[in-house]
């Protein structure tokens, strides 16, 4: 059992299993008060059961489908509403693998619902809650899938791209003065999301698949380092930086009155 604690509440989406319980986990050893929101209420009690035994801190559970418009909504309400909240873990998603043209428009509509328009409405439910009370971090869950489309996931990668950009964009926008943003990048992770898509998990390579603990215990030490963007597996964070200095070389160049030289668009109109 903790002592008494004095950290604020935390909310995590897709905590019945996985990363999102593991982090449940975790964020109560460091004594936060917890918000669990997943669609399974049987599961989500039993975790809240055993938190509150283990560690002493107060334990709610959300039952939500965030791909329903109504229980999202109730959960913005919650997060804007409720002052003692100073964290979100925005980790809720679901894989499609297979390809492209594999996928019908129901998968890929419902994939986008849970990956990217519940993910977007949850970080400005809380990026508004937290500007106005000048407190609070925003985790949101990506994938190093998002960086490579040469891994072709074609639509998962798209929504898990879009977390990463949303992550910096709010960094940019209102990060600092007391507000916080981390996107966290995981690569294959020995999770339930295998099974659900569909994807045989004794399939996946051992030395590239990490442990579920190891992920979110190398994503909190990333938080605690103050790191906007955490890659768990990634050795050599200057691999990073030279990753971003090359996409920002191209900023002066990216928007201007006339296209580049090599076009010779400019010369045929002149001539």
């Amino acid at each position: 059992m903790t002592q008494a604690h004095t950290r604020g509440a935390a909310l995590v989406t897709g905590a019945s299993a996985g990363i999102g319980a593991t982090y449940a986990d975790r964020l109560a050893k460091r004594g936060h008060d917890l918000i669990l929101v997943a669609r399974d209420a049987a599961r989500l009690e039993d975790l809240a059961t055993r938190l509150r035994a283990e560690t002493g801190v107060r334990v709610e559970v959300f039952r939500a489908d965030l791909t329903d418009p109504a229980d999202l909504t109730r959960l913005e309400d919650r997060i804007v509403r409720d002052a003692a909240l100073d964290l979100v873990v925005n980790n809720a998603g679901a894989a499609l693998f297979g390809g492209f043209l594999e996928h019908g428009p129901e998968q890929i509509e419902n994939l986008i619902r849970l990956n990217v328009v519940a993910v977007a409405r949850l970080a400005n439910a809380a990026a508004k809650a937290f500007n106005a009370r000048g407190r609070g971090t925003l985790i949101n869950v990506g994938s190093v899938v998002g960086l490579l489309p040469e891994y072709r996931s074609v639509v998962y990668g798209a929504t898990k791209a879009f977390v990463l950009y949303l992550t910096q964009g709010l960094n940019e926008e209102i990060g600092g003065a007391g507000v916080t943003f981390q996107a966290v990048l995981p690569g294959a992770t020995r999770t339930e999301i295998w099974e659900r898509s569909g994807r045989d998990p004794s399939t996946l390579d051992p030395d590239r698949t990490m442990d579920v603990d190891e992920l979110v215990d190398a994503a909190l030490a990333g938080l605690d380092k103050g790191e906007l963007v955490t890659i768990p597996s990634l050795p050599d964070p200057a691999d990073w930086d030279a990753f971003q200095a090359a996409r920002l070389k191209l900023a002066p160049n990216l928007s201007k009155a006339h296209p580049a030289a090599r076009y010779g668009v400019r010369a045929a109109v002149e001539a």
